[in-house]
Order: C-alpha cells, then structure tokens, then sequence
C-alpha cells in the first residue's frame, strides 16, 4: 500500500543521527497500550480506513486488494484508534498496519523486483497459522498520534508464528525512507543469493529467547533474563525478596519462604550484572502460576519487571502451557492487565500477609515449537529454558560409550 507516519520521522537534518531512534524490537507496548487500541477490522471498517487513507496517501492499493488479502489471512491487517474514542461493540478505525507474510517463493520475487505489492498474489501470502519466510510492510496509516501503534504490532509479532522473521520494505517515498531510518531498517538484503539493494529489512532473527537473554559481564547496562539454575543464583533470588518483601513489606519471615521455592522454577531479572527482580513460576496439569514477583526499590523505573513478565509468559509457552494464573495484589492489577491478564470471573478478592489479592488469568497463543513429548531426546535434557542450544550431555557424544547396556555376541 503506502505508508504515512508522522510521529515517529524525524527532520531532514536529523536523519543520519536518529537512524534507529525507535527501534522496531525496543518499543515499549505497555505503555502505549494505555492510550490506544488494535483490532482486527471487519470489511466495513477496513474499507473506510482505506478510503480515509487515501485522502493523505497518492497510489494506496485498492479496496477490494486489502479485502482479497485480509479474507485469506485476517492476521495481516491491524486497525488502530485512540482508546479514548473506541467503542468495542462499534468499533470505529483511525489506523491501520498492513502485512504480507511472505512465503519463501514470495520473499524471493519481492528480492528480484517481481513482487507487485499493489494486486499481491495471495499464493506468495502464509495463511493463518504458516510460519512466513519474511514480513513484507505493505503499508502504514499511522497520523498523529497512532504512529506509536507499532508498538502494539510488535507485540503481536513477538507472538508465533511471527517471532524471529525479519521485516522487508520498499519505501517510494522520503517520508517512507525516513520512516525506515527510524524504526532500524537497512537498505540493501540479500536472499536465498538475490541481492536486492532496493529492498529495506529490519532483521530479528536471533536463537536466544527472552528467558535466556542475560550476558555475563557483557560491559553493558542491557535488561537480560535467565532462569536461575545454581545455588548462587537461588542466592540472588533470596536478597532480592529479602529486600522487597521482609524488608519493605513487612512479611514474615516464615510466610514469604512458604516451602514452594524447591519445587518452582525461579527467573532472574539482570540490569548489566547486578540482580535487579526476580519471578517463582510453578507448573501444575493444565496451567503454570506466576508467584514472588520482586523488582528492587532502585530499578523499579526500569523496565526490568516488563522484561520478566514477558520472559515468564515465554517459557510458559515453551513449556506448552496456555493458561497461566496469577494472584495480584489488588492495586497492581492495571499493570498485569497490560499482558493479557484479566480478573478470574466469579472469584473474590482474599488476603494473605497482610494484603489483599485477586486472581487473575491469561490465555496464551500455543507455541508451534513448544516442549512435547516426541522432541528430541537431547532437547529434552537440556538445563531448563536453554532448550536452542545443545547442553553437556550432547557433548558427551563426543566420547565413545563405556558402558553400553547391549553388549555384542
């Protein structure tokens, strides 16, 4: 389509200087998400967006090209609007974000210059569910204020079967350059060993989930997240509840240490290399429960406990969970509402330690890659949350048996 995006370009003097000022994978969703909303459009909605589009944006796609790609993948057409303004059983567009996800024959025309973006072949397009091979830009109506809908996208892209696939662009315009320039786009690709210099890609692709995103003494003040694995860790996890819950909340001794924390899984939340939050996750049969959520007093204007809930819900899903609960204290529940968490219905308010919860649960899209019981069996012996790289066992390989249990005739 096109593109229209005011907020976030910068002035023509500044355009080298702020290459990547609002990097795609750096934008904060939660905050954002306090102001705006996305939704998928009906075909109504959609074709007012479009039509209110083109009144900004020369050469935008036809109406009934959005609706041909939208019918065959509805995930490729996000609307937005202010949240103020937004009525759900009405809804009413003031953007949009469209995307192709490209399959690899798709991803290779757009390399060669044979893709046509304006009538797009829906036999290049993923349908639902399909891992694409690259996420074509189609276009963007973001005046205004709506331009910080990215972030909203991003979130949905973090989520399978988008997370880890690169995003292409072509800009016709200098608006759209600089549009490029600011979200950390490059000019020039290659794929599959097509060069394409005039195709923009935004890469992501990377094998370190969230939950495993802590470099030691990498020398920079980067959030990164681990699972704790050693009694050094378990350690850290300690002084940090220590400090939050002993200390400034008052709770006894004997009610935070509950007899829980041998049969959990804990998260450690890193600012540089100094321990910053941390996060009990316990599994049971059909849901996993987050617990013991302690960011310290100096890091709370970080977004270190964003990162832990996200790198949480992560391996939840990794794990093959799709419900995860939670109990909130009552006056936190706005910001578990910002990832997906809503108040279990039917279900009171309680109390324990001296405050007062609510239960709250979160539905969880289901991981394609997720831990099943007919993985590998040497991803399954991996150190818990380090399943994409190979662990010690498999280094065992490198040596012959010396004790193998059939012995030969």
């Amino acid at each position: 389509m096109a593109q229209s995006q005011r907020r976030l370009v910068p002035d023509d003097h500044a355009r080298d200087t702020r290459h990547g000022k609002h990097k795609l994978d750096e934008l904060d969703a939660a905050r954002v998400a306090k102001h705006l909303v996305s939704f998928e459009p009906s075909e109504e909605v959609l074709t007012a967006l479009v039509e209110t589009a083109r009144l900004s944006i020369p050469g935008l796609a036809p109406v009934s090209e959005a609706i041909k790609v939208q019918r065959h993948n509805p995930l490729c057409i996000m609307a937005l609007a202010r949240k103020s303004r937004f009525d759900p059983i009405h809804p009413v567009g003031e953007g949009f974000i469209a995307i192709l996800p490209l399959n690899r024959l798709g991803l290779e025309m757009l390399a060669l210059g044979s893709f046509d973006g304006a009538s797009p072949d829906v036999r290049l397009i993923c349908k639902p569910g399909e891992k694409p091979a690259g996420i074509y830009m189609w276009g963007v109506y973001g005046p205004g204020p709506l331009a910080a809908g990215m972030a909203l996208f991003m979130a949905k892209m973090s989520e399978p079967p988008f997370e880890d696939v690169n995003f292409y662009s072509r800009p016709n315009t200098d608006v759209g350059v600089r549009f490029n320039q600011v979200l950390g786009f490059k000019r020039g690709t290659v794929v599959n060993g097509v060069e394409a210099p005039n195709v923009w890609k935004f890469s992501r692709q990377s094998s370190t989930p969230i939950y495993d995103s802590y470099a030691p003494h990498s020398g920079k003040k980067d959030i990164g997240i681990t699972v704790a694995r050693t009694f050094d860790d378990l350690m850290k996890v300690v002084a940090i509840r220590n400090a939050v819950y002993v200390g400034e909340q008052e709770c006894p001794y004997e009610e935070e240490y509950d007899g829980n924390d041998f049969a959990a899984t804990h998260l450690l939340a890193y600012i540089g290399d100094e321990p910053a939050g941390c996060l009990r996750l316990r599994f049971f049969a059909d849901f996993a429960k987050f617990e013991r959520v302690a960011i310290r007093k100096e890091f709370r204007k970080s977004r270190a406990a964003i990162k832990l809930v996200q790198a949480g819900l992560k391996l939840c899903q990794k794990k093959g969970y799709r419900r995860v609960i939670g109990h909130a204290q009552t006056r936190l529940t706005t910001f578990w509402t910002r990832f997906g968490f809503q108040p279990m219905p039917g279900r009171k308010h309680f109390f324990f330690s001296d405050y007062d919860y609510i239960e709250m649960v979160a539905e969880l899209e289901p991981d394609p890659d997720a831990i099943v019981m007919t993985v590998d069996p040497y991803v399954a012996i991996r150190p818990e949350g380090r399943w994409h790289v190979p662990g010690i066992l498999e280094a065992s390989l490198s040596r012959p048996p010396t004790n193998p249990s059939v012995k030969k005739s």
